[in-house]
């Protein structure tokens, strides 16, 4: 079954960013000091239209750069925790950045297992939230659950009163075709891109909705597990170094033509340092892990570094961006913030080694977001991505778009990337960054350092336009709409 291309105008956009979203972007130009202590975020989001900025933003599809989402059909045929999705119900939406926030302000790790388990009564599940609610309704993660729920089950509040018209809305929206109308027609978005979490690159049913990335934090990573599971063209597993490249080789052969990027989050576990080892220093190490033999923390990076070169030369040769997670840790108690700090200093050793790979820096390296600026008015092949910066913090995230359109070329920003599992939280987080993109331009406007002309031209670039022309979607598009393995499947 093939699917179907759309074109998404921008008329189509402001019907399909839904009631709350767009009037979130519209108060945003509103006057503050009106806005009384009284006003519910409901009450406010629902101001009147504001400036011709505005209406452009809202009505503007965004491309987004990045998300987790599962295929649909794990949702609409749920039968029972997978990864992912632990439950089918509106505790689903607490499971993904929330969760983290609750569990920081208090909320116990036993409690948030019966959170998200299918077997917890739904007023049971509140009474866990309930006492932690109050602390982190007010966050990025809280508000992009907040607006979702407004905007897609029509309800203002979530509490004790409200979560079982919020799980029956919660059902009745999850039914085939309910990703393209939560992304197109609630969050505004012509097009994502995932990031498979449980696959190097995802088969997807829905290819022009949800691009893929091939991951390289798979196919670069010293697993002996991985390499024993995946073969190359010829059907062979590889039994040393140069057989997995013949696997890589393959890969990239097969799939490049209908990725958009390469991604990485090997920032999570590592220094972003990466040497250049040529594959005869790392092929001992290889051998040693195929056999189960142990390896020094010095090997072990020898070889990580080798196939991260590896595959940054492979995605080069395929004309794909090299997508890399920076900055901020998901999750909770684990961040080291001086491996963190490096990141931007780590980053640009690789810009300077490799000056014919578009680097994409996600999540604006926050909290080192000055220094990535830096990068991207230093380095040609260095793009900074806003992807889930919206919600870890939307008011540094406008001072960002702030400073970074004063000082860096405006083609080298991206502004938006849902970067959830759970689809319906993009709709929250698109609401939350058009705001924060029309309230950085109005200002840009306003302190003189841009005229409302430029700040207008400006809109369609950043929002769709500079992802489009990084990721050739003119290209890919063409290429999505006849993909193999639908063909083989119809």
């Amino acid at each position: 079954m093939k699917e179907k291309p759309t074109g998404i105008t921008r008329r189509k956009a402001l019907a399909g960013a839904g009631t709350i979203a767009a009037t979130l972007v519209m108060s945003a130009t509103g006057n503050s000091a009106a806005q009384t202590a009284s006003e519910s975020p409901a009450q406010i989001s629902r101001r009147p239209r504001g400036s011709r900025l505005a209406d452009i933003i809202a009505s503007t599809p965004f491309v987004d750069t990045h998300e987790h989402l599962v295929e649909e059909e794990r949702r609409t045929n749920w039968s029972g925790p997978v990864g992912g999705v632990p439950c089918n119900d509106w505790a689903l939406l607490f499971s993904h950045y929330i969760d983290s926030d609750l569990q920081v302000a208090g909320l116990s790790g036993k409690d948030y297992t019966a959170l998200i388990s299918p077997d917890t009564p739904l007023d049971r599940k509140w009474a866990l939230i309930e006492p932690h609610w109050p602390a982190v309704k007010n966050t990025g993660y809280g508000q992009t659950v907040r607006i979702a729920v407004r905007e897609l089950y029509g309800v203002d509040e979530i509490n004790e009163h409200t979560i079982h018209r919020i799980n029956e809305n919660y059902r009745s929206l999850v039914k085939p075709g309910f990703y393209a109308k939560v992304l197109r027609e609630h969050a505004g978005v012509e097009s994502c891109q995932v990031n498979a979490l449980d696959v190097p690159f995802r088969e997807t049913s829905q290819p022009l909705l949800l691009m893929q990335d091939i991951s390289i934090l798979s196919l670069g990573s010293a697993n002996a597990n991985l390499w024993r599971s995946l073969t190359d063209s010829a059907g062979q597993k590889a039994l040393d170094l140069a057989g997995w490249h013949r696997v890589i080789d393959d890969y990239f052969t097969k799939y490049a033509p209908y990725a958009v990027a390469v991604k990485t989050q090997i920032a999570y576990s590592r220094r972003l340092d990466f040497a250049d080892v040529p594959a005869e220093e790392a092929e001992g190490p290889f051998k040693k892990i195929l056999a189960k033999e142990p390896v020094s923390p010095a090997e072990r990076k020898a070889l990580e570094d080798h196939l991260f070169w590896y595959c940054v030369r492979q995605a080069t040769k395929h004309g794909l961006p090299v997508k890399m997670h920076t900055g901020y840790y998901a999750g909770h108690g684990g961040m080291p913030l001086d491996r963190v700090a490096q990141n931007p200093s780590d980053v640009s050793n690789l810009l300077r080694h490799a000056p014919d790979t578009t680097f994409v820096l996600m999540h604006i390296g926050y909290p080192c977001q000055e220094q990535m600026i830096s990068l991207a008015k230093h380095y040609h092949n260095a793009v900074i991505d806003m992807c889930w910066a919206w919600i870890i913090s939307p008011t540094a995230s406008e001072r960002f778009v702030r400073d970074f359109l004063v000082t860096a070329p405006a083609n080298k920003l991206l502004t938006f990337g849902g970067d959830y599992i759970p689809v319906e939280c993009v709709v929250g987080h698109a609401a939350i960054a058009r705001r924060g993109l029309t309230r950085a331009l109005e200002a840009l406007s306003a302190d003189g350092w841009l005229s409302r002309t430029d700040v207008i031209d400006l809109v369609e670039p950043l929002m769709r336009g500079n992802a489009r022309r990084i990721f050739k979607l003119d290209q890919k598009e063409r290429a999505l709409a006849n993909v193999p393995w639908l063909k083989s499947k119809s």
